[in-house]
């Protein structure tokens, strides 16, 4: 399975490593740097990459590449889903997944990779039952253990492992309970030049957040459920039930989870929440080039665009920009050609737009290909899919808890071509 676990930062440092069966050399990440070379963006690695004795499987978050080092054959997803519960777990733990908060947890982090694989194996991957094992550092624990020498290692074996319910710590009590469920989408698209979709698709999540006394049983269902293509699901929920009646039944774990991911790939089901009227042209011959771009609302169910953030690579030919924005401010880097446009948000009534000249390389040729435009924004209480949550209904225990549900859509790539 997986023999060794290297992470590398943006800077193609090697800054942690760990090995379960046998030390691997760093050699083997050349081939992967190799690689990080040719690639045109960071996130364009190839996620498999072979090698004459080994195979690397890696992801990118947060800036940091996990690579796993294979020496006999695995279904990838297998490894890329335990690389990102990894990840997870990091930022569940220390707040955050950056070079400096693992650097400062080093001992945490090789405590926690050590409980998560056993001889190369997945063993423990949910958060209840690391927390049992591994206490997550605090200011006043560091400091205990700086003093006395011990770790933070739990000395019993966390009760959920012995049960049939092993995500789930048992004697759970809470004085507030309550269930928060938030329903975030996430679009990708690439619009034509004339404003027509060429490719849309959502991917979609149920994160969830349960602080509730005893063993609860919850079922929670859908308006429209057939909307859900390529469903993935946390191992509590029960898969029967969701197969013949469309509801999610589950025992759910203590605290932060991911109840399931899914997928929205129809094109009439994608409606894309922004338009932009481009006007980028470069004349043969001449020094100056026009740039014109506004943004507009389109079908946001009547809710706000929000954090909208305009960036786009223009040719190696611009020397300089002379913009104006009705909204918001812009930058333009001379040397990385990046323009960058913070609009905040959308105000229907005024619409945004960016309009200008582009200051050329004198006797340059006309660029071969008018720049892209990606866009990122945010749309509140609002789940582009159509998704409703219809009700959420508790069994197995007495008390009425506080239930709320929260609708967040956002940008993923989204991408107008000109």
């Amino acid at each position: 399975m997986i023999h060794s676990l290297f992470l590398v930062n943006s800077s193609g440092d090697i800054f942690l490593e760990k090995h379960w069966k046998s030390v691997v050399s760093r050699s083997v990440c050349d081939y992967f740097f190799e690689a990080q070379e040719r690639a045109s963006e960071p996130e364009n690695v190839p996620p498999v990459i072979p090698t004459p004795h080994h195979y690397l499987i890696s992801v990118l978050r947060h800036r940091i590449y996990f690579v796993a080092v294979i020496q006999s054959e695995v279904p990838p997803l297998f490894v890329i889903e335990f690389l990102h519960r990894v990840v997870d777990t990091f930022q569940d733990y220390f707040g955050v997944c950056t070079e400096a908060a693992i650097k400062d947890n080093v001992v945490v982090v090789y405590e926690l990779l050590e409980e998560m694989l056993d001889n190369g194996f997945p063993l423990a991957t949910e958060s209840n039952i690391l927390k049992e094992l591994i206490k997550p550092p605090t200011i006043l624990r560091t400091v205990v253990n700086t003093i006395t020498g011990s770790t933070n290692v739990g000395e019993q074996l966390p009760t959920g492992q012995l049960s049939v319910v092993p995500w789930r710590r048992t004697g759970v009590k809470y004085t507030n309970n309550e269930a928060y469920f938030d329903v975030v989408e996430e679009i990708d698209a690439i619009i034509d030049k004339s404003g027509s979709t060429i490719t849309a698709e959502i991917q979609g999540v149920i994160d969830a957040c349960v602080k509730l006394t005893g063993m609860p049983d919850l079922t929670l269902s859908f308006m429209n459920p057939r909307l859900l293509d390529d469903v993935s699901f946390h191992p509590c929920v029960r898969f029967k039930r969701w197969e013949a009646e469309r509801i999610l039944s589950f025992i759910p774990p203590d605290g932060n989870f991911r109840l399931l991911s899914y997928h929205v790939s129809s094109q009439n089901l994608v409606a894309i929440p922004v338009y932009v009227k481009h006007n980028i042209t470069f004349r043969e011959g001449s020094s100056q080039g026009r740039f014109e771009l506004t943004l507009g609302p389109k079908q946001t169910m009547g809710k706000g665009v929000e954090a909208v953030l305009v960036s786009s690579q223009l040719p190696r030919g611009v020397l300089n920009t002379n913009l104006n924005p009705t909204q918001g401010t812009h930058t333009f880097d001379p040397v990385t050609k990046l323009l960058s446009w913070d609009v905040g948000k959308i105000n229907p009534q005024k619409l945004p737009s960016l309009k200008g000249s582009m200051s050329l390389q004198a006797g340059a040729s006309k660029p071969d290909e008018n720049p892209t435009i990606n866009i990122q924004f945010k749309i509140q209480q609002s789940a582009l899919s159509g998704l409703k949550v219809n009700r959420l209904d508790m069994y197995g225990e007495k008390y009425k808890p506080f239930k709320g549900i929260k609708y967040m859509t956002k940008a993923g790539k989204f991408q107008v071509r000109t």
